[in-house]
């Protein structure tokens, strides 16, 4: 028996609100959405996968029109032709790659973290490159997986943002027309039945260590060479955030105080930081002549990578970042300083509004005393000299 074709005609397409899927025939489906939304697809098996091709709105498209798609498709199939690749060349449709770049580039200026582009970046140059060069329209549910599941359970937080990324990126690409249909990062209704949810994951690179293990942890460290043990070390002893510390200049040591200039703040107001002798020793340790605009820690390319810290934190389960909260916990359980003088040191902002605009100080010798502490907790004054060959840091 032939199977039956023009199933549908121009006033049920017209009438349809029930949401679904409806055949017309040989591979051609009206969508109608939750929110009576309608758009035809092509339904076509390519070298044994089962493809879906959008053929535009049914506001735009009439029944007939979609026919007439359907058969043009149909044919290419048959000479052995992709449609769906055919259209791309055709219309110029971006690649994953040039499409986030140039998504990246319309938006970071309004951006507030310094590093948001080049974390955005290297979430498509990295993460994502296995896929970059497949044509946003092409992208499925089965390209965002490849690049998801080999990092889901390792690097949770790593992957949580480049699901997020990537369903923010194809949002972008059908608003501009480049593809249709269903969202394949989407979490919600899709991507949460295929992958086990976040909760039940470690939390990839905020793992904080327990205070009481980072005493042992630093005189490991300090018996390390390199720029990038000093930098990890000053980050320790300061409690500041990784791009604080690779972002440093010497022109910002201002005497026994670090003042962070507001550009590099994520509250775009300045940041002083007391220092403490343990500071101040690895500051000898990596003092190398330097002129102001120089980086405390430099790098073979100007600064350090973004890596460097984190390679020492390699096989500990823990993470850079997560030494801010290690101080957090070991300020509140084992100290009586103020919680607002600990979550000023993290640079925090404690209080409303009116709050805050009465306390217009920034209780640095109170945070002195805290993390003159925290220093003498971690890692006592009279640290050894510097191993044999040190870069003096």
């Amino acid at each position: 028996m032939a199977r039956q074709v023009n199933k549908l005609s121009a006033r049920t397409v017209q009438t349809l609100k029930e949401p679904g899927r409806y055949s017309d025939g040989q591979g051609l489906y009206l969508f109608v959405d939750e929110n009576q939304a309608k758009r035809w697809r092509f339904h076509f098996q390519w070298r044994g996968k089962r493809r879906e091709m959008g053929l535009g709105s049914a506001l735009n498209v009439s029944l007939a029109e979609a026919r007439e798609a359907a058969e043009r498709c149909r044919k290419m199939v048959a000479q052995g032709v992709d449609p769906i690749a055919a259209r791309t060349r055709q219309a110029g449709v971006p690649t994953l790659a040039d499409f986030a770049e140039s998504y990246i580039a319309e938006r970071e200026a309004g951006w507030r973290g310094k590093n948001t582009a080049s974390g955005w970046r290297r979430a498509f140059t990295l993460h994502a490159k296995a896929i970059g060069g497949i044509a946003v329209d092409r992208i499925d549910t089965e390209a965002v997986l490849k690049v998801l599941k080999p990092i889901w359970k390792t690097k949770a937080e790593t992957a949580g943002k480049l699901r997020d990324r990537l369903e923010q990126v194809l949002d972008a690409a059908a608003v501009k027309g480049y593809r249709t249909g269903e969202n394949p990062a989407r979490w919600r209704g899709h991507l949460q039945h295929i992958l086990p949810k976040r909760d039940k994951l470690t939390r990839g690179h905020m793992a904080a260590m327990p205070y009481a293990g980072v005493p042992a942890f630093m005189a490991s460290l300090t018996a390390r060479e390199g720029f990038s043990a000093r930098a990890l070390e000053w980050t320790i002893l300061t409690a500041s955030r990784e791009d604080m510390t690779l972002s440093a200049r010497w022109g910002d040591i201002q005497g026994e105080v670090w003042v962070i200039p507001a550009a590099r703040m994520k509250s775009f107001k300045d940041h002083r930081v007391p220092l403490t002798p343990q500071c101040l020793a690895v500051l000898d340790l990596v003092r190398l002549h330097p002129k102001p605009d120089d980086f405390l820690f430099p790098g073979p390319k100007g600064k350090l990578s973004d890596a460097a810290m984190d390679k020492l934190m390699k096989g500990t389960g823990y993470t850079v970042h997560g030494f801010r909260s290690s101080f957090r916990d070991w300020a509140g359980d084992c100290t009586d300083h103020p919680r607002e003088v600990a979550e000023a040191a993290l640079a925090h902002a404690v209080g409303d509004d009116v709050e805050r605009a009465y306390r217009r100080g920034d209780a640095l010798e109170k945070r002195r005393l805290l993390m003159q502490a925290w220093a003498d907790f971690t890692r006592p004054p009279d640290r050894p000299a510097a191993p044999e060959g040190s870069p003096q840091g």
